[in-house]
């Protein structure tokens, strides 16, 4: 079961030193490569600062996908940490986040596939995520391949 330290823990397991739109496409193609082998119906989305950097959608994945991961963004760029942090932080102070955060939810999800992207001395420079699976297994998809690209990053910069 993930704890809301889990979380946090994933969050802070990659730095990259620098993080662009080469950055944000090449591990968006890792992701979808990656879910393609599996045959995971998701939709994939990488954002650079406020901007759409990357999207695709894998056979399987439904419109509603699309609008699950919008969601699932926006509170992790509201909150500036990961969708499933979002959720386990409300669940382990005994609340719900659909009633206590006060946000409309048509626009808000606490639900894991959404991991914010670090730069080190810079900060959250952009958000990754998908949605499709269950939510604790979009977590866990996104926390390997974020932490794949970082290695492979760290081994051949190029």
């Amino acid at each position: 079961m993930n704890t809301p330290d889990a979380a946090l823990l994933d969050e802070q397991s990659v730095r990259f030193s620098s993080f662009d739109y080469d950055d944000a496409w090449k591990l968006g193609c890792q992701l979808r490569a990656a879910a393609a082998e599996r045959r995971l119906p998701i939709v994939i989305g990488i954002l650079h600062g406020q901007q759409r950097a990357f999207h695709s959608a894998l056979p399987g994945a439904y419109p509603e996908n699309d609008h699950w991961l919008s969601r699932k963004i926006a509170t992790a760029q509201r909150y500036g940490r990961s969708s499933l942090g979002v959720l386990e932080f409300f669940t382990s102070t005994g609340r719900d986040f659909d009633t206590d955060s006060r946000l409309p939810h048509d626009e808000f999800a606490a639900a894991g596939g959404v991991l914010p992207i670090v730069a080190e001395g810079v900060g959250v420079v952009g958000f990754v995520g998908v949605s499709g699976l269950p939510h604790r297994e979009d977590h866990s998809f996104v926390v390997e391949q974020v932490q794949l690209f970082h290695r492979s990053q760290r081994i051949d910069p190029t």
